[in-house]
């Protein structure tokens, strides 16, 4: 017999007479009500036994975290709540669960810290809320896939082993397979890597964005979608070691194009989830709202979730220059107030979180393209306006978190990006490939990316970026 999911039989249009699905046991309430779920969907379904088709040693084996099949009647339910449950007619024990071991575990049916799931990584999509934040990653992640097939993109994956720093930031994990007791050296005294597994010193990549521009210069569109590292000892909120990101990157699209793209995609992506994943979705506002109520009125979130994703799909994106946004900040009422942590006194100043924010939330209340940024605070290879002091960056500011999005209109004359990294001490020889895409066909073109677990916190309202992957990767922590 064909074994059926939760969400199948919670969505059923007509009563079955006979159904089989399996699961596992979130509570079990009078010796006769089961709350089995398998994944499938947020909501349990009630599985009402019969004692007298049930044997007492089966009976004395459910509990919470066994795993069952339970075949059984379809029917309209008795009680409030759910429009359906399973009278049931045998349950099988799949996998028991020791209800003294249960008890210490995040299975146990009451409210745990996040802190402590994450100790539990293992188990905690057992939970409402880890369920529901996973659910919406896949959905994310295929909606991002959805999007960019849909309009013409091809995939492409991008190296996780490099020879090169897309960011210049330096802070990267080294790949080497050397003895770290007895390295070889050279006659300098340094280490040498003419000997390591590529013959050169490589790392774990920061982008897939250097390698994208390459393809895009002879596909027209592509993207990359997978995971990055960066070796920030940062332990904050907001950062992660490993973490995932989407890169697209496009021919012949100039910094207006790049715009266009990015608010159409995010708008997107995000009437994908509002459509498909609304149980999900409605059980994390809550949990939000609950949350608000234990804090003082000046923490509490302005929107509910659902009001927060509609402000972005449903308002025009404001695009505003850097030296508007500078000029708006500088005499705002927070900064001549001394309200801003990080005071705005002159131009070329780093925006921080406080003033993105202040931007979309309190004085254009919509979502935000800043653009045309000094080029001195951004990459090298962004393409430098004639001013000779902006690049052709853009960010996308939203509600709660400010800046989500970061993209440019790429340096596509050679001899310019020579200078930019010759300022910078980037050898040429690191990026001789790069630079031959200025020499054979050269164009304007373009692209952005995005943290996809900022995506994910964002939609789900988690205020941790821990919470929002499997298994997080930080400082002092490999630990799954």
């Amino acid at each position: 017999m064909k074994s059926y999911t939760v969400a199948e039989l919670l969505n059923s249009e007509t009563l079955l007479q006979e159904v089989t699905v399996k699961g596992w046991v979130r509570t079990f309430r009078a010796n006769r009500f089961i709350a089995l779920n398998d994944g499938s969907t947020i909501n349990n379904i009630q599985c009402v036994v019969d004692f007298e088709n049930t044997n007492e040693d089966t009976l004395k084996r459910i509990g919470t975290g066994a795993s069952l099949a339970i075949k059984g009647e379809l029917i309209e339910s008795q009680g409030k709540g759910q429009k359906v449950e399973i009278k049931v007619q045998e349950v099988t024990i799949l996998g028991d669960a020791d209800p003294e071991e249960v008890h210490k575990t995040v299975m146990q049916p009451r409210k745990h810290s996040l802190e402590f799931l994450r100790e539990q990584a293992h188990l905690r999509t057992r939970t409402n809320t880890f369920s529901a934040v996973m659910r919406l990653r896949s959905s994310l992640s295929f909606a991002i896939h959805k999007y960019f097939n849909d309009n013409g993109f091809y995939y492409m994956h991008a190296p996780i082993v490099t020879g090169s720093d897309a960011e210049g930031a330096g802070e990267m994990f080294r790949v080497t397979t050397l003895d770290p007791k007895n390295p070889p050296l050279d006659e300098d005294g340094n280490v040498d890597y003419s000997q390591d597994f590529f013959g050169k010193e490589t790392n774990l990549t920061v982008s897939g964005q250097l390698e994208a521009e390459t393809y895009a210069m002879s596909l027209g569109k592509v993207y990359t979608f997978g995971p990055t590292f960066r070796a920030e000892n940062s332990n904050t909120s907001r950062h992660l070691a490993e973490f995932w990101m989407i890169e697209p990157e496009v021919a012949f699209m100039d910094l207006a194009g790049n715009m266009d793209l990015a608010e159409d995609f995010m708008k997107s992506v995000l009437s994908y989830v509002l459509e498909k994943n609304p149980d999900d979705l409605a059980f994390l506002e809550n949990r939000l709202i609950q949350e608000d109520k234990t804090k003082p009125q000046a923490e509490r979130n302005e929107m509910t979730l659902t009001e927060k994703l509609r402000f972005v799909i449903d308002n025009n994106f404001k695009r505003v220059s850097y030296t508007e946004a500078i000029d708006i900040l500088r005499n705002s009422k927070p900064n001549k107030k001394k309200k801003f942590k990080y005071l705005i006194n002159e131009w070329g100043a780093d925006l921080q979180s406080e003033h993105e924010r202040f931007l979309v939330e309190k004085h254009f209340k919509c979502p935000v393209i800043l653009f045309d940024y000094p080029a001195n605070i951004k990459a090298f290879y962004m393409r430098l306006n004639e001013d000779e002091k902006t690049v052709r960056a853009m960010d996308i500011l939203f509600p709660g978190i400010g800046e989500i999005v970061g993209g440019s209109q790429r340096e596509e004359r050679l001899d310019v990006l020579k200078e930019k990294m010759a300022a910078l001490d980037i050898p040429e020889e690191e990026l001789w490939w790069y630079l031959e895409l200025r020499k054979y066909g050269t164009a304007v073109h373009s692209g952005f990316g995005l943290g996809f677990e900022r995506l994910v916190m964002f939609v789900t309202g988690m205020s941790n970026i821990r919470d929002v992957i499997p298994y997080p990767r930080t400082p002092q922590n490999a630990e799954f």
